[in-house]
């Protein structure tokens, strides 16, 4: 029996990636961040495609997509984004990617580019992707759908102790401004903007736990 397709999209620091990687252990499916892909692409650019005065160059960066291997390595369980055979695992999570990537991944070229092997990763079944538009662009037809949300302090508050625990020097009230910026960005962007799918199950984890989220969004899902 063909193993399901699950769909998790929603809000930054909803603990999307966390949440499905869990799900994925649990279920036998793979787990594919795509936020890190686009976080990857953006990381690229700020280190090559940069203008006179520092900002992007989506001209080059959109000629320079040949030059962008992306591919996720198991490390002891553990699923590692690797640029052109480089571990940028812990490069894309600074506080400069986040201040970027929304303006990266909201371009078509972009989405375009990446969409293709996101689908076709998703083929055989067996998968689980989150991000912002997997359930209304790339998995539209995904077995199950779930859209996270929590409220704008307690997901500053994650992202926040995230950026501390990898080491990364951030202010509470700049990590607060930058969700709402890349909240407002994401959801009005014209191509593939962040919504719920129709069909999506909405959870609230403002107030539950990692292991109550986890435990809600498998009560859906059918014994494999």
């Amino acid at each position: 029996m063909k193993k399901p397709v699950i769909a998790i999209d929603g809000f930054s620091s909803t603990g999307k990636s966390s949440i499905s990687k869990v799900i994925a252990e649990k279920l036998g499916l793979i787990h594919l961040d795509t936020g890190a892909l686009y976080r990857g692409v953006t990381w690229f650019a700020l280190q090559n495609c940069i203008n006179e005065d520092g900002s992007i160059s989506l001209e080059q960066l959109f000629s320079s997509f040949d030059q962008i291997e992306l591919e996720f390595k198991n490390d002891n369980g553990e699923l590692v984004l690797f640029l052109n055979h480089i571990d940028i695992s812990k490069a894309i999570r600074s506080n400069e990617v986040s201040d970027n990537v929304s303006f990266v991944a909201k371009q078509k070229e972009v989405r375009d580019f990446l969409l293709h092997s996101q689908r076709s990763l998703a083929e055989k079944g067996g998968i689980i992707m989150d991000g912002r538009d997997i359930g209304t662009v790339v998995l539209p037809n995904a077995d199950y759908k779930f859209f996270l949300t929590a409220s704008i302090d307690e997901r500053t508050k994650r992202r926040y102790n995230e950026l501390l625990t990898l080491g990364i020097e951030a202010d509470e009230q700049q990590v607060k401004e930058n969700l709402i910026i890349r909240d407002k960005i994401d959801s009005e962007r014209e191509i593939a903007p962040l919504k719920q799918a129709e069909d999506a199950i909405v959870i609230d984890n403002t107030n539950l736990t990692k292991k109550e989220t986890i435990e809600s969004i498998l009560s859906h899902v059918k014994k494999i």
